[in-house]
């Protein structure tokens, strides 16, 4: 937006931050032309649009992986299954799986201490449902915040803790936190660093598109709209790496623009599962 207003002074480009469900909810009451996600749109999202006659197109504009993180002290959790984080998460662990020797007998018998994102946040959405393969199916007795530095401070300082952030908050804190890898489909464990293992589905199932959700009704009445999202597709592979996320595949690009152009509403990407690739759903 800043860079935006460098080019156009005269855009008015107005900023909140109210998490994905947030601003969602503010997007579908039409009080917003533009929400951003770190999740696909819901469907009682898109009945609440639909409900306002709020048309929506869904944008992809870059790449995230959500990190597992475990203090530095740490020296078992190297690799965790999908299996054993669902063990960690589900909502039938609540108050029972407490202990690390729970998760995998060769781990110590120390106590689990979890920290995690609120649960009216994309990340949490998004890592319930590839770890639990049920949406809001996690349990609630973990610290949650949505300050996702509140989490890296909370694990950083208790030494038998684990917890999930975007990538760009264990990138920030590499020194204070150990990263854990996920065994991915194919048994192989793998971390979201480097980087293009995210662009590359190497590091599945914890790899997701980020959003914007744009009004169809401001993209078709309201110039400034149009000229800032076509200015957002083009520019924003420039700046993604520098706050910790990742640029989309270049075959993408030209069809985000496209997908813009034409005005296509609705959601495609409700039907992607973790890891497939994203020029599948454009």
């Amino acid at each position: 937006a800043e860079e935006f207003q460098k080019i156009k002074p005269d855009a008015q480009v107005g900023v909140a931050s109210s998490g994905t469900g947030g601003g969602i909810s503010k997007f579908c009451n039409g009080e917003i032309d533009i929400a951003g996600a770190s999740r696909t749109i819901k469907d009682e999202e898109i009945q609440a649009c639909k409900k306002k006659g709020i048309e929506f197109v869904e944008v992809p504009i870059a790449l995230d992986g959500i990190a597992v993180i475990v203090n530095r002290k740490n020296n078992f959790a190297k690799c965790l299954t999908i299996e054993e984080l669902n063990k960690i998460w589900n909502a039938k662990s609540d108050n029972k799986v407490i202990s690390w020797n729970q998760v995998n007998p060769k781990f110590p018998n120390q106590r689990l201490k979890l920290y995690a994102p609120a649960s009216d946040t994309g990340t949490f959405d998004y890592f319930t449902q590839a770890v639990t393969k049920k949406a809001k199916n996690s349990r609630t007795d973990y610290s949650p915040s949505h300050n996702q530095n509140v989490l890296v401070q909370g694990v950083a300082g208790d030494a038998t803790a684990l917890g999930y952030v975007g990538i760009s908050y264990y990138m920030e804190n590499q020194d204070k936190l150990n990263l854990v890898a996920v065994q991915n489909p194919k048994g192989q464990c793998e971390k979201p660093v480097p980087l293009d293992n995210v662009v590359k589905n190497i590091y599945t199932p914890l790899s997701r598109p980020l959003f914007i959700y744009v009004s169809k009704k401001s993209l078709d009445t309201k110039p400034q709209v149009k000229e800032f999202v076509n200015f957002y597709i083009e520019n924003s592979w420039k700046w993604v790496d520098s706050v910790g996320y990742v640029a989309l595949p270049d075959e993408a690009y030209p069809k985000v623009k496209q997908k813009v152009a034409s005005g296509e509403t609705g959601t495609k990407f409700k039907k992607a599962k973790p890891g497939q690739p994203i020029t599948n759903f454009i």
